[in-house]
């Protein structure tokens, strides 16, 4: 099993490798990695027009995640949000126009030409609320109880260590604080070598969970009211081509795969503050 260490320098590479492919042509398909190219069926139709008319277009051709947290959330004018792998910046900049000036946007990446490339899109937009932070979504660089709003598109899938990183978003968030993100999930069981097949597809070098062991470990970071809702299913059909080229019988495989790879949009919320002082909650 590869360490904390070893996913995070791949992954690190990967998402350089396509960042410096958008700065430099505007195009994610330019990047030298064919591992990206895979995620074309999973990034595209992600955003509507008008979200897109919003920001610059390299934030968009940037995003390289499996669905569309900001469209599936309430942000409320005033709130703090953060992004967990910001990438090019589109959640962060789509959430920020939402919270208004008074309010703000975090973007926090470890990749420094995602980085780059994520000041740059919010030198173009114009967006002042907006401060993007260089650091691993496992040690999270904000105060305790600092946000009002976690969101992510198809990030924590990819940390090795991922109730690690759902303690550090516990953390960060204020009491009453939500959680809401795009991810990749497994539904029910699947054999290990096709699991490892459909998810080098789906998520290029994702580690996506199954649905109960995501929503368990969730409740044990302390998350209450956690809720999975499936935004998109990848059929053994749409991944074809890529499973084929690596070598794998698509059709001996087909009947293991079937509805249980998904994107999906989970939700959960921190509990808000119990009463500390004696007699605060007394009636």
């Amino acid at each position: 099993m590869e360490t904390t260490a070893q996913v995070q320098d791949e992954v690190r590479q990967k998402y350089g490798s396509a960042a410096r492919a958008v700065a430099q042509t505007g195009s994610v398909q330019a990047c030298c990695d064919p591992g990206l190219r895979c995620c074309d069926p999973i990034t595209t139709n992600l955003y509507s027009a008008d979200e897109k008319g919003l920001i610059p277009e390299k934030a968009v051709l940037a995003s390289l995640g499996c669905g569309n947290p900001t469209a599936l959330i309430e942000l409320k004018p005033g709130e703090v949000v953060l992004d967990l792998g910001s990438g090019g910046g589109i959640d962060v900049l789509l959430s920020a126009r939402r919270v208004g000036v008074s309010g703000k946007a975090y973007g926090l990446d470890m990749t420094d030409e995602m980085l780059a490339l994520a000041r740059e899109n919010q030198r173009q937009a114009g967006l002042e609320n907006v401060e993007f932070l260089k650091g691993e979504i496992e040690n999270i660089p904000l105060p305790d109880n600092s946000v009002d709003v976690v969101i992510s598109n198809c990030v924590i899938n990819l940390s090795a260590d991922k109730d690690r990183v759902l303690r550090e978003t516990f953390r960060v968030l204020k009491p009453g604080g939500r959680l809401a993100v795009s991810d990749v999930v497994v539904r029910g069981s699947v054999p290990e070598s096709v699991r490892q097949s459909m998810l080098l597809w789906v998520g290029c070098i994702a580690g996506a969970l199954e649905e109960q062991d995501y929503r368990s470990k969730l409740i044990a970071a302390g998350f209450t009211a956690v809720t999975m809702e499936p935004t998109r299913t990848y059929n053994i059909e749409d991944a074809r081509q890529f499973l084929s080229q690596a070598g794998i019988d698509v059709d001996a495989i087909a009947a293991q795969v079937e509805d249980k790879f998904h994107s999906a949009f989970i939700r959960a919320t921190k509990p808000e503050a119990s009463c500390c002082q004696p007699g605060c909650c007394a009636r």
